[in-house]
């Protein structure tokens, strides 16, 4: 046991718990522990963003690309309430993070102080916990809490406030190796998954709904396994992506708002869902009360507060979903139906994803990615249409291979995050797809890429308008654009250029083709600023509160018309 100072406390509590990459911003509350951080640069690695919300990102984009926990550090006041977005970006996803922030000394909590924020109470209720830490002697077993709670059940974040004054004061320390975090079994109740393998045996049209958790629980080989035994259908959530391979025969593709036919009017043609991870989303249900009616439903989920708070189910199993589908393979029959797999391949034929060739548009650039890539890159995106065409049409093939922010839905989120991703995953190919809206939001990241000479390679579709409020706006409001068009000047290439990156200006296929290409060999980050027409949309498409079985496409549209 020896004396160490707070700031040293918290080096050794993230190095035993194997960080070796924090993202953040100093200041001077935070100001020690930077102080001992630049101490240990040879073995935990800063990487300064250009703001806070991007270290929240980049800690995210970290903890999805390898299922460790992210770090991200801030100061005091708006140093910490900017990581707040980030913060809530991932417990909507269930993402592992720690944030860590420091705060004015216990003598000025509660009076005002200069950057005094009560950042401990503000992230409440979009942390799995939060702590404010105002006694050295609490810190390291506060630190190891944090880590654990990230960790343990459904992930989540995490923060651990620090007084300025704990940072500074000595206590005793003695290193401890992390608590080994197991799968949650105790939970799985016997005559559940029993009741579970009854319904299974007895169904004839048997479809597998794949949510974020079965990622989480890298569960993609008992999936596969499962499936191939029960002879089942199977579509994913957003979160979903990559559990099942987008090549895979049994695939019907995404579900949902802008889910393909085969998998919204194949789940409702179903006599048993089986719902592997996914909390039944609005995006993804539709209609509630009309979703999958004339079928039983079965919730495979860790958390228990997941079960009967969207959807009403016919049974459920509580745990690790990687644990409870091997239970199940082991006790369910082996079976084949033809004649349902024969009705999955009639709809997938019949309702193939298709769009309308112009010039340049999403799902071609989407399409030319995937090719030029051999469907191995990291996708990251932002949020809108552009995050729909990737979903749709770059074939996943394996979990934590699309970050995307699902829950919450966070533009601005995408660029922090390939940044995180390419950094914990430095030898594969990591692309961001953004709108230019979501662009807009966190691009001064590019100088941190650029700073750092972290190779992305950052595609902006690029319609001069918010294009999916715009689609909405075109659907349902009368096509009064209000607040979505975004008729400025401002150009991407050159931006990417004064911020230290490499800048294309992308207007036809042949051009983005050649100019990705060369951005694979880059030895930084390139800017692909690709125009499209303002009125693409993203087809099909469910209205919403409409029954995911009311899909229609921009051909149904022409056809009502």
């Amino acid at each position: 046991m020896k004396q160490l100072n707070g700031s040293e406390i918290v080096i050794e509590c993230l190095k035993e718990q194997g960080v070796d990459t924090v993202f953040g911003y100093p200041g001077g509350c935070i100001l020690n522990i930077y102080d001992e951080l630049y101490k240990h640069s040879d073995e935990i690695r800063h990487v300064l963003t250009s703001h806070e919300q991007g270290a929240a990102h980049a800690a995210d984009g970290y903890a999805r690309a390898t299922g460790k926990v992210g770090v991200c550090m801030a100061t005091s006041g708006p140093g910490a309430t900017n990581l707040v977005t980030g913060i809530a970006t991932a417990y909507m996803d269930s993402i592992p993070l720690v944030a860590i922030t420091a705060n004015v000394g216990v003598s000025l909590l509660g009076k005002d102080s200069f950057q005094e924020v009560d950042i401990a109470g503000v992230v409440m209720p979009i942390t799995k916990h939060s702590f404010i830490v105002k006694n050295v002697h609490e810190l390291a077993a506060t630190i190891r809490r944090a880590f654990k709670i990230a960790q343990t059940g459904r992930p989540g974040p995490v923060l651990v406030d620090i007084t300025k004054d704990v940072t500074a004061n000595m206590a005793d320390f003695e290193p401890m190796k992390p608590e080994k975090i197991e799968p949650i079994t105790d939970t799985i109740d016997e005559d559940a998954v029993e009741r579970v393998i009854g319904y299974i045996d007895r169904a004839k049209k048997p479809f597998i709904l794949v949510g974020g958790g079965a990622v989480i629980a890298n569960a993609e080989q008992e999936l596969r396994a499962f499936a191939d035994k029960i002879d089942a259908a199977v579509c994913d959530t957003l979160m979903g992506k990559g559990v099942i391979a987008g090549t895979d025969d049994r695939y019907t593709g995404m579900i949902g708002m802008h889910g393909t036919k085969a998998s919204n009017f194949g789940l409702n043609e179903a006599d048993l869902v089986i719902v592997v991870g996914a909390r039944f989303s609005d995006r993804v249900i539709g209609n509630g009360k009309k979703f999958a009616e004339d079928a039983k439903i079965i919730h495979i989920d860790v958390d228990q507060a997941e079960i009967n708070k969207n959807i009403e189910v016919n049974d459920y199993i509580i745990g690790d979903a990687k644990v409870i589908l091997q239970r199940l393979i082991d006790g369910v029959d082996s079976s084949k139906k033809p004649e349902w797999m024969a009705k999955i391949k009639e709809l997938k034929e019949k309702y193939p994803m298709t769009y309308t060739p112009g010039t340049l548009t999403g799902p071609q650039i989407i399409e030319k990615i995937y090719e030029l890539t051999n469907g191995d890159a990291t996708v990251v995106t932002e949020v809108g249409q552009h995050q729909m065409w990737a979903a749709q049409y770059y074939k996943f093939k394996r979990p934590h291979q699309l970050l995307t922010s699902g829950g919450l839905g966070t533009m601005g989120y995408g660029l922090g995050a390939s940044i995180g991703a390419k950094i914990a995953r430095p030898d594969e190919t990591v692309v961001n797809i953004a709108g230019d809206g979501c662009f807009r939001m966190n691009m001064n990241e590019i100088a941190t890429a650029a700073r750092y000479q972290v190779p992305i390679i950052q595609v902006v579709i690029n319609n001069h308008v918010l294009g999916m409020v715009r689609q909405w706006q075109t659907l349902f409001y009368g096509k009064r654009y209000s607040a979505t068009v975004l008729n400025d000047n401002v150009d991407f290439a050159k931006l990417a250029d004064a911020l230290g990156a490499e800048g294309h200006h992308i207007t036809n296929m042949d051009e983005f083709e050649d100019a990705f290409k060369k951005a694979l060999k880059a030895k930084g980050p390139v800017v692909l600023d690709c125009i499209i027409n303002e009125d693409d949309k993203v087809w099909p498409m469910v209205a919403p509160g409409t029954s995911i079985g009311s899909c229609f496409s921009e051909e149904d549209m022409k056809d009502k018309e």
